[in-house]
């Protein structure tokens, strides 16, 4: 075993190493919130990760899998960049699939294209038993963490797919979805939320759907944030001060994001960070010092056809990138928040504000006709 100087600054063995699965099963008993700093950085980064284990917020797999004959994702599959094996590898417990498209459907098809990758998404859960479950609430992606699955939250979805309708809206939610994209609709444009737009996001607090953020305007996002009664979340951005992105958020907004409490996931795509795991390093470092660490959260996009930074290439590789962190610093609790304790936060917000609003705010009978006319 290397001395642990060298282990913090040659991250790439820690992926390289054997991995103990990332479920704590009940019985083990609690990890220590704090481990000791002789322990060596792998041991450390085991530890740290089988106590709080990587929510995963942007995952195409669906899609990947729809172009393939056959595949076996608890035995392992070399074709995508996901599979059971990889994610314990990776100490991934919890993945946001998403129903976006790689490209935009004929016009009247976004509706039926996403209900298309849910049956698919349901299908995948049901072939594979003993390494997945669907989770529709914070609850349920703890107890699929306890009973050893990774948890699979369906979303984001995108916009289009409410096409336009609040009733579309509540059958989305009650087939499972549970993050929603604003861009690009109608209703979320440069100029920001429409009277319509607004009634959605009031409506998606009311189900307890997410708000994604990702990709919608400046003026979209501004507004979305003082109006949102729950944490909404970008699930593809990171800091546009270091990658003019345009998905990427400017500080101002980074900002705003962490004081309404929200979530800025940082996506493992090069476009967006950088080629390396150090530039996805930075941004997380840039991140955390503007928004703050309860803002901070990890998408890592895969099986999206985005290329990926330098040693980031697949599921498996997170517990390098934590690696890094704690070798620039991290504090363990803010690693804590940034893998796991963010992710949790925000889902229980959203499952406690639709409790309380499903009480006093009744389904919205509202349609774009009469907003916006």
């Amino acid at each position: 075993m290397a001395d642990l100087q060298d282990e913090l600054h040659d991250t790439t063995e820690i992926g390289d190493l054997p991995v103990e699965d990332p479920v704590r099963k009940p019985a083990e008993g609690p990890f220590p919130k704090t481990y000791p700093a002789a322990l060596d950085a792998v041991d450390r980064v085991r530890a740290l990760l089988a106590e709080h284990p990587v929510a995963d917020g942007y995952s195409a797999l669906p899609w990947a899998l729809a172009k393939l004959p056959w595949y076996d994702l608890e035995l392992g599959e070399s074709s995508v960049d996901t599979d059971v094996p990889r994610l314990r590898e990776g100490h991934v417990a919890a993945l946001f699939w998403s129903l976006h498209l790689p490209a935009e459907p004929p016009p009247g098809r976004a509706v039926g294209a996403t209900l298309e990758q849910l049956d698919l998404v349901r299908a995948v859960i049901r072939h594979h038993p003993e390494g997945l479950r669907l989770a529709r609430t914070a609850g349920q992606v703890i107890d699929a963490r306890n009973c050893g699955r990774v948890a699979v939250i369906p979303g984001p979805a995108p916009g289009a797919a409410v096409g336009d309708s609040l009733g579309i809206l509540r059958v989305l939610h009650s087939l499972g979805v549970r993050v929603i994209t604003l861009a690009g609709t109608s209703w979320a444009s440069e100029a920001g939320l429409s009277r319509f737009g607004e009634e959605v996001v009031r409506e998606m607090n009311r189900l307890g759907v997410l708000a994604d953020l990702s990709g919608a305007s400046d003026a979209t996002i501004a507004r979305a944030l003082t109006l949102s009664r729950t944490p909404v979340l970008c699930s593809r951005s990171a800091a546009r001060a270091l990658c003019p992105h345009p998905d990427n958020l400017p500080d101002r907004l980074l900002a705003e994001l962490g004081a309404a409490k929200g979530l800025c996931m940082v996506p493992l795509a090069t476009d967006r960070t950088g080629p390396t795991l150090k530039d996805v390093a930075d941004h997380l470092d840039h991140i955390r010092a503007v928004a703050g660490p309860d803002c901070v959260g990890l998408a890592g996009t895969y099986d999206s056809g985005a290329d990926h930074p330098q040693d980031l290439t697949d599921t498996s590789c997170y517990p390098r990138l934590i690696a890094e962190l704690l070798r620039r610093g991290w504090p363990e609790a803010d690693l804590a928040l940034l893998t796991w304790g963010n992710v949790q936060r925000v889902l229980r917000s959203a499952d406690f504000a639709a409790r309380a609003t499903q009480e006093r705010r009744e389904p919205s009978s509202a349609t774009i006709e009469e907003l916006d006319g």
